[in-house]
C-alpha cells in the first residue's frame, strides 16, 4: 500500500468554524427604524391598490 491511502482527520480545532461577531458596516438601523419603514411600504402599496386604479387606466 502507498502512503497516499491515509485517513485525513480534521485540524486541531474538531471542524469548529469562527464567525467574528463584530461587524464594520458604516449604514447602522436599529430595529424600530427597519419595522417603522416596512409598515410604510405596506400602507402605501394597500394605498396605491385600493385608490390608484384609476390613475393608470
Amino acid at each position: 500500500m502507498s502512503k497516499d491511502d491515509k485517513i485525513r482527520m480534521p485540524s486541531g480545532q474538531g471542524g469548529i468554524t469562527r464567525y467574528f461577531e463584530e461587524s464594520a458596516s458604516k449604514v447602522q438601523l436599529s430595529p424600530a427604524a427597519v419595522l417603522v419603514v416596512a409598515i410604510t411600504i405596506i400602507i402605501l402599496v394597500v394605498a396605491l391598490n385600493y385608490f390608484g386604479l384609476g390613475f393608470f387606466s
